[in-house]
């Protein structure tokens, strides 16, 4: 191959050469900032290009604060004074550019203060002396804290019953700890309300009850790999907790009533009913049907709850079964739309619920939020038409396979509960020096959202679903509720019964969107650093490439047992086939889902090379047409409504400052490349963030829905480095894989395979380091598109590749991961004569041949309904059985 000086992988040790061919990521020098585990290492300035150019008026320019020499990519910033010749970078320089602490912040061991201590010390002796006072009295005094006086009035009754109990041996004394008081005072009149049913004896079946109930199986993805299954599975709703016809509800009536059996931990078995109380049962099941089961308190005193052997922070841990119930209201926690019962909330129930939201944490126990509850149906229904306008219009923007989705979602309940609750923030709440808001004032509405999330957890605990609306302009809403000026909307909660709880959140349940796994989430020491608690720490790109694996023979195999059973002669439909049987083995089932919804992500940067004149358009033209994306105005925007599939414009590497608008997603890694003819055209850590942002793309369009996404790519010059890729990669003449791009005369293109040439000579090439030859000679857009392709193939969802740049990015996929080639489907040929050689090297048959050289993902979006058509002839197609049809013999 046309290679550079030092490229020849002989030269090299043999050791080396077999390091990288089963870790291709890791780089050749340990030294570099992408460490040899293929992690980034720590880097202050990493995000400096997202800033605002400051030299944006003069215009700036690629080689602007570059090396002479192997010029950096980094950001057009004005740069720090310099050292004088031959001055050496001062070890640990870094290290000063630490954070100034904030001199707000309150020091761990000052929590709480003084204050907190002597607060918790009141509460246990008020509690101990009212235990003392119950045992000698039938009728247990009532708490004189009016907070909790909603909580009380249901559980009067059973208290009753339950103090005389206790009377007889020691109860535990509450726990002081002031951070676990909200929770305990929530839960307190469930658990005295248990206490009767302990005491009778167990049921001889405990299938009936309502079990303790482990962690939820998908709580733990560490032993699952990152694949978010898409199936089209029915709305499945089942109830959280049994229901029992005849049951009645102490919050049906207002009357006490003795508690619903409760399962004993001690015996794991159902308690016995309590006697049936004389009044009439009520038609129809309870209102609280799916309300947490009150847990019974422990029979021991606190002192003995921990694990004497155990860590001293144990002390203050709940009992098995009030954690269980605390994890299980988390993950039981549903926004709920459909299903909700018309069956009014009892005031007690909803002070209860508000009185959890009260309790919330805020910043400087500033405590910002308001609670309005609308009862009154005009008021409500004014708001549903708010509602209903804003769908409308959120309607009219969607893809067609999206606006298909959206026509059968319902996203409110605003009628259809008996009460709704705004929330509000009011920024200005505690004064000037709110504690913690000097430096954050946004904190403010942070602490109305923990308010809701409580909230809405206990409403979970009481049986009641709970909707979050958000389809309205806040101002209008404000002004519908007569908000003075200074309070905002967080949010417009709809609450009530419901007759049962879907097992997953209904957006899950109906394809809308995904849950993603927790190590998506979880960064160890600084962003990009990956491990959940206990795991080694890994790259993005090591996770990536481990769960990429390839095709389900099975699935494979039923595929091709089917296409030769369907109604039609054996491989009549041609590449299509094929193409049926490859998603099939991609998604491990036959039919495969159809790939719709479809995105299409245009990963746009600039070019150094840009300055060799390998191109007649200016460079600024990149920033223009990617405002044109925006704007809705280009080839691949009209394309995409025709098939009905989403654009998504991801800026990796454009000079220009871009606008922060829906549709865009702002990963700048550097404002541009450098030029690659005199040296490399990104630092090793640059081409691994773009990796990177690559595959969090990938990740979040699917976790959002998509079942197939398509590549598109933007950047002025951007055929050259192209070329240079498919070079090294292929070893192929640089003359054989370089076109005319943009569409260039006979010396212009000559010229432009100099360039290619000079490049390749500027830089040491080796194709068993692909990251290394991103970096030395490709653009940020192919190296975002190589992680795109990655992630992609490891959540098992198929890629339409397009042009001659996705095509130079799947080289460097296929060296990375040979198995994501399975993902991986050539939506067209470009005329580009390295395209051909893509996809010659790679064995990949295109969809289209229309002699495009367009890129943006346009050839892709034309071949999306061919891949589309292929599945659902799969999948529909009868069979020669099935049909009645005779076969030929």
């Amino acid at each position: 191959m046309s290679g550079g000086s030092g490229g020849d992988p002989a030269d090299r040790g043999r050791g080396e050469e077999r390091s990288r061919r089963d870790r291709p990521w890791a780089p050749r020098e340990q030294g570099r900032p992408y460490g040899a585990d293929g992690r980034a290492g720590h880097d202050p300035t990493r995000w400096d290009a997202v800033r605002p150019d400051p030299t944006a008026a003069w215009g700036g320019g690629l080689l602007d604060d570059l090396p002479e020499q192997g010029r950096g990519a980094g950001s057009l910033r004005p740069p720090p004074p310099a050292p004088g010749p031959g001055t050496a970078r001062r070890p640990g320089a870094d290290q000063g550019r630490r954070e100034r602490p904030n001199p707000f912040h309150t020091a761990p061991s000052e929590q709480g203060g003084p204050e907190a201590a002597e607060q918790g010390a009141r509460q246990e002796t008020t509690q101990r002396a009212a235990e003392s006072a119950r045992a000698a009295s039938p009728r247990p005094s009532v708490d004189p804290d009016t907070r909790e006086q909603g909580l009380r009035q249901t559980a009067e009754a059973p208290q009753r019953a339950a103090e005389s109990a206790r009377a007889a041996s020691p109860r535990p004394s509450v726990d002081p700890d002031t951070r676990e008081q909200g929770l305990r005072q929530t839960a307190e009149a469930p658990q005295r309300a248990a206490e009767p049913a302990r005491a009778a004896p167990p049921r001889p079946s405990a299938d009936q009850g309502v079990p303790q109930e482990a962690p939820h199986q998908d709580t733990d993805h560490s032993l699952e790999p990152n694949v978010i299954p898409f199936r089209g599975a029915g709305y499945d709703r089942t109830p959280a907790v049994p229901d029992h016809p005849g049951t009645h509800s102490p919050a049906a009536d207002g009357a006490a009533t003795a508690p619903a059996p409760v399962a004993d931990p001690a015996s794991g078995q159902r308690a016995a009913d309590p006697p049936e109380p004389a009044a009439p049962e009520p038609q129809g099941e309870s209102v609280n049907a799916h309300a947490a089961a009150p847990l019974p308190e422990p029979s021991e005193p606190a002192e003995t709850a921990a694990d004497p052997a155990g860590p001293a922070s144990a002390a203050h841990a709940y009992t098995d079964p009030e954690r269980a119930a605390v994890y299980r209201a988390i993950r039981e926690r549903r926004d709920v739309r459909v299903g909700f019962r018309s069956d009014p909330v009892p005031d007690e129930v909803l002070i209860r619920v508000l009185q959890a939201a009260h309790q919330a944490p805020s910043v400087g126990f500033s405590q910002p939020w308001d609670f309005v509850v609308i009862n009154d149906p005009d008021v409500r229904a004014r708001v549903q038409d708010l509602v209903g306008h804003q769908r409308e219009r959120y309607a009219r923007a969607l893809p067609g396979a999206r606006a298909r989705a959206f026509s059968g979602l319902k996203v409110e309940a605003i009628l259809d509960t008996p009460a709704n609750i705004v929330v509000t923030v009011d920024p200005t709440r505690g004064g000037r020096h709110t504690l913690g808001r000097h430096a954050q004032p946004q904190t403010a509405g942070y602490s109305v959202a923990l308010a809701v999330e409580n909230l809405w957890l206990a409403a979970r605990a009481e049986g009641l679903g709970v909707g979050w609306v958000s389809f309205f302009e806040e101002r209008d809403l404000a002004r519908e509720l007569d908000l003075p000026p200074h309070l905002e909307v967080v949010a417009y909660l709809c609450i009530g019964y419901v007759d049962d709880f879907p097992t997953e959140p209904e957006l899950a349940l109906g394809g809308w969107a995904q849950r993603r796994p927790l190590s998506w989430a979880v960064h160890r020491d600084h962003y990009g650093r990956r491990g959940l608690p206990g795991e080694q720490p890994t790259s993005l790109l090591e996770e990536t490439i481990a769960a990429i694996g390839p095709p389900n023979r099975r699935a494979v195999g039923d595929a091709r047992d089917r296409q030769g059973r369907m109604t039609k002669p054996p491989g009549a439909l041609g590449v299509l086939e094929d193409i049926s049987v490859q998603l099939a083995g991609l998604a491990g089932e036959c039919p495969p889902p159809v790939p719709e919804p479809a995105a299409v992500a245009i990963f746009a940067g600039d070019h150094g090379v840009h300055a060799q004149g390998v191109t007649s358009w200016p460079q600024e033209v990149t920033t223009q047409m990617v405002h044109n994306f925006l704007d809705g105005g280009a080839v691949v925007n009209a394309f995409a409504d025709q098939v009905g599939a989403e654009v998504t414009v991801v800026d990796v590497g454009v000079i220009g400052d871009l606008p922060g608008v829906p549709g865009l997603l702002p990963r700048k890694i550097a404002r541009g490349t450098a030029d690659c003819t005199q040296g490399p055209a990104m630092t090793r850590t640059q081409a691994g963030y773009a990796i990177e942002a690559g595959i969090e793309v990938a990740r979040d369009l699917v976790a959002a829905g998509n079942r197939c996404l398509v590549t598109g790519d933007m950047g002025i010059a951007n055929t050259t480095p192209s070329a240079a890729l498919i070079a090294a990669f292929t070893g192929r003449d640089p003359a054989e894989v370089t076109g005319r791009g943009t569409g260039l005369d006979d010396a212009a293109h000559e010229r432009k395979i100099e360039v290619v040439r000079r490049a390749l000579e500027a830089n040491d090439i080796d194709p068993g380091d692909p990251v290394g030859v991103l970096a030395a000679v490709g653009g940020l857009e192919h190296a975002a598109l190589t992680g795109f392709v990655l992630g992609a193939a490891a959540l098992r969802v198929p890629v339409l590749l397009d042009g001659v740049i996705a095509g130079a990015a799947s080289l460097a996929v296929a060296a990375l991961a040979p198995d994501a080639l399975h993902a991986c489907v050539a939506g067209h040929r470009s005329s580009e004569p390295g395209h051909a050689a893509v996809l010659e090297h790679l064995g990949l048959r295109p969809l289209v041949d229309l002699e495009l050289r367009l890129g943006e993902g346009s050839g892709a979006l034309l071949a999306l309904p061919l891949m589309q058509g292929a599945v659902r002839a799969l999948r529909d197609v009868a069979t020669f059985d099935a049909a009645g049809v005779t076969e030929r013999r």
